[in-house]
């Protein structure tokens, strides 16, 4: 199977979870410069306060149901004292949309960054 048949059958495919997508893009805003760890939303609190597992915590995943293979993004960093958060925001978006893009075979229609807090650096961290 060529490259682009197997892309074509990873868009296809609708089985593909909100978790797998938000653990690549979890992951990738987490070795952006500037980001300290991501904060969960509200929806992962509530599920984990109730016991259930959730992946990708700090990040957001919505399908779009009439475009097959878009989907949105909603990270939620919290950024280390000191740093722009603006360039932090446009690193962790073109970060994320890469490599989602790269690692799923999805198109991201848009990836939202809301900051929900800085912290200050341990003395141990470089």
């Amino acid at each position: 199977m060529d490259e682009q048949t197997a892309m074509e059958s990873i868009k296809g495919e609708r089985s593909m979870s909100r978790g797998f997508v938000a653990q690549y893009a979890a992951e990738a805003a987490l070795q952006t410069v500037g980001v300290a760890n991501l904060s969960p939303s509200m929806g992962v609190f509530l599920k984990e306060s109730l016991g259930v597992l959730h992946e990708g915590k700090g990040v957001n995943v919505v399908f779009h149901e009439n475009d097959d293979g878009f989907v949105s993004i909603t990270v939620y960093p919290v950024v280390y004292y000191g740093m722009i958060i603006p360039e932090v925001a446009w690193a962790i978006q073109e970060r994320v949309k890469a490599d989602v893009e790269k690692y799923t075979g999805l198109n991201v229609e848009s990836v939202d960054v809301h900051v929900c807090g800085i912290v200050l650096r341990e003395e141990n961290e470089g």
